[in-house]
């Protein structure tokens, strides 16, 4: 099996494992209190920020430079502040009129946004890879044709 398709394998199988262990806990518990679900996107928030700050930080900076990096975090920084004001107008919501419910179906548009935002990129990225891959293999066969 090529390297490609076992890495492609092996992300989709934890991708949908993660997914689907989620959504087996969230039916299973009916009702959930409001600690429990704040736990759990505490935690959430807590993997994402380490995997930012231990793994795509270092990688950008092999890549970019400090400049670009700060200019990105900027940008995802306020995006999310406008997806966050865009909601809280369309919910209408002020602080000393928060209702639970309100407020955690606001935080959950707020997260899907961020991750329909965050995916975007991501395939494209995916594409310019797999693009490189064809074009090299290609370029291999071509040369490997004339030799």
């Amino acid at each position: 099996m090529g390297y490609l398709l076992k890495t492609t394998l092996i992300g989709l199988f934890f991708g949908t494992f993660g997914t689907t262990l989620g959504g087996i806990i969230g039916v299973t518990f009916k009702t959930t209190s409001n600690k429990f679900l704040s736990f759990i996107l505490s935690l959430a928030s807590g993997l994402m920020i380490s995997i930012v700050c231990f793994d795509l930080v270092p990688e950008a900076l092999e890549i970019s430079g400090i400049p670009l990096i700060i200019l990105g975090i900027l940008l995802g920084v306020i995006g999310m502040i406008a997806c966050d004001v865009l909601v809280q107008k369309k919910f209408n919501t002020s602080i000393k009129n928060v209702k639970t419910s309100n407020t955690l179906l606001k935080t959950g548009i707020i997260v899907s946004i961020g991750l329909a935002l965050h995916n975007f990129p991501e395939g494209l990225s995916i594409r310019s890879r797999l693009w490189g891959i064809f074009k090299a293999r290609i370029f291999s066969c071509t040369c490997n044709s004339f030799t």
